[in-house]
């Protein structure tokens, strides 16, 4: 199903993790979204991990990651 209104689509979360701690680093994505995941032992895969199982702060990421990419 294609969703070309959708900027997200076919993006993967590990693709926007990966761009947005290229950009942040932990302590800063810290002050922009105050998760656990990124305060305590942060890593790709455990934030992954985090992100998949909680929608409200995977969609917190997801909308700073279109933020960035506007800039």
């Amino acid at each position: 199903m294609q969703q070309p209104n959708n900027p997200l689509h076919g993006v993967k979360l590990a693709t926007i993790l990966d761009e947005l701690t290229q950009k942040y680093t932990w302590e800063e994505l810290t002050e922009k979204i105050n998760i656990n995941c990124f305060k305590s032992n942060p890593s790709i895969k455990s934030s992954l991990k985090f992100l998949r199982r909680t929608p409200w702060a995977r969609e917190k990421v997801e909308q700073l990651y279109l933020k960035s990419i506007k800039n």
